[in-house]
Order: structure tokens, then C-alpha cells, then sequence
């Protein structure tokens, strides 16, 4: 784009790629009725594909006109935002300046960013991005916070640190979030241990040794996708075993 890139242009160019069919397939595929994760989310139906496109084009935006975004009802538009912080966070010509920008505006604005797709579009590159060369206390606040979005933010921010070869983070966070009672903790509690366990696996087997017996069965199911049939068998198992059970590293 020549001009300069703004909140309103960008949604008159979402509101030209309406439509009802999309809409339609959001309001199956996510919860939004009363007491849903999504209630109250308006979803004006336009393919997510088409989404970040859009926010490809627009990467330019400065931080205002992001906010301007994010305070958008229409949920494409915040997914917009977030993609767009995304895109400038991971640019090797962003400067620190902006990135922080971006971090404190992602945290600012955490209201706005109150789904699990949003979430899992900026956590890692816009918040784990800025922390992996600084202090990471600020992700164990949110992991305790009892906004479950916030919680999410937390183990979804260490996919930055999994991508510079450490794991400790992830590890340790999903440990604060074994309790959590909400399943969209769970699946991403899983997903990321799986994940670190990739380049590491010893310490993958050592943690569902800890906890597969009591950790919730969504969370161990994702944990364990990437080991052997065997493995897989032994660590559901110890969902009904007895605690004295010797877990699969030591066998």
C-alpha cells in the first residue's frame, strides 16, 4: 500500500469480503452461546485465509491504528490486529522500539484478545518473541491470572523460546497449569509439552512420569501424540494406575 495503512480501510476491505456461508461455519465452529468461551463474539464471515492476507498488506499499520483494530467488535478485525503485531514482531527491520511497543500493547489489551485463536496468532511471536533475551517472571503472572486467555498467553508465549532451544519454560508453566479446570488450557498445555519433547525428549518422559497419572486426560493425550504405541499405552494406563507406579523412563 502507498497511503498510510489504517484501522478504517482495513475493515471497508473485510466488509467487501463478507460472506453469510463463512459466517455461517464460524457460528459452528466456535462456542458462542451463552456461558461458550466466544459468548457475545460477533464473527462477520470472512475466511481467515483471506484474514491474514489482508493483514499482510496492511503490516505497516502503526500501534494506534492496531489498538483502533483491536477494539473492533467484529472478531476478523482483532484477528487482523493480532496478525498484523505478528508480522511486524517477527520482521527482521522491526526495530526493539516497535516490538516492545507491540509487547505492552498485547498486554494492555488482553480483553481484546479473548479467544483462543487470537491467542495462539500472537502469543508466541509478539510476547514470547520480546521476552527470550529478558526476564520471563511477567508469564508466571499470567499463568495465575484468572483470566483464561491470560493463562493461554502464558504457555502459548513459549513457543519463542522452543524455536531458540529451551524448554525449562514450557515445562515449568505447564506444571502451574496441571489444575487448570478449562479444557482450551488443557489442549495447549499438552500440545506445547509434546512440542518441547521434540528436541527433548528425556525430559518430556520425566514430566509424564510426574504427572500422567493426574494431570486432566485431554492434556496427556496431546502430550503423548508423537510416542510409540508402547509408550502411548503405558502412560494412559497410568491414568487408573495406583501413585506408586514407576513411570516409563525408569522402567
Amino acid at each position: 500500500m502507498t497511503e498510510t495503512p489504517t484501522a478504517a480501510a482495513f475493515l471497508a476491505r473485510l466488509d467487501a469480503l463478507q460472506s453469510d456461508e463463512e459466517q455461517a461455519k464460524y457460528r459452528r465452529y466456535f462456542k458462542t452461546g451463552p456461558g461458550d468461551y466466544a459468548e457475545g463474539d460477533f464473527f462477520m464471515g470472512v475466511r481467515m485465509g483471506e484474514v491474514f492476507t489482508l493483514g499482510k498488506e496492511f503490516a505497516a499499520m502503526e500501534p494506534p491504528e492496531i489498538e483502533n483494530l483491536l477494539e473492533q467488535d467484529v472478531h476478523e478485525a482483532r484477528s487482523g490486529a493480532v496478525k498484523i503485531m505478528a508480522l511486524q514482531a517477527e520482521h527482521k527491520k522491526t526495530t526493539e522500539q516497535r516490538r516492545g511497543e507491540l509487547y505492552g500493547l498485547y498486554l494492555r489489551r488482553h480483553d481484546r484478545i479473548n479467544n483462543w485463536d487470537l491467542v495462539d496468532l500472537g502469543a508466541g511471536r509478539v510476547v514470547g518473541g520480546w521476552l527470550v533475551d529478558k526476564p520471563r517472571d511477567v508469564l508466571y503472572e499470567l499463568a495465575a491470572s484468572a483470566n483464561m486467555w491470560e493463562r493461554r498467553t502464558a504457555i502459548v508465549a513459549t513457543w519463542a523460546f522452543l524455536r531458540h532451544g529451551q524448554q525449562e519454560d514450557t515445562f515449568a508453566i505447564a506444571e502451574l497449569l496441571l489444575n487448570d479446570k478449562e479444557d482450551l488450557i488443557h489442549k495447549a498445555l499438552g500440545g506445547w509439552v509434546r512440542d518441547a519433547g521434540r528436541s527433548n525428549r528425556q525430559r518430556l518422559l520425566a514430566f509424564l512420569d510426574a504427572h500422567a497419572a493426574t494431570m486432566p486426560r485431554t492434556a496427556l493425550r496431546y502430550a503423548i501424540e508423537h510416542l510409540d504405541q508402547e509408550q502411548r499405552a503405558h502412560y494412559l494406563g497410568l491414568k487408573n494406575a495406583p501413585p506408586a507406579s514407576k513411570g516409563y523412563a525408569s522402567m
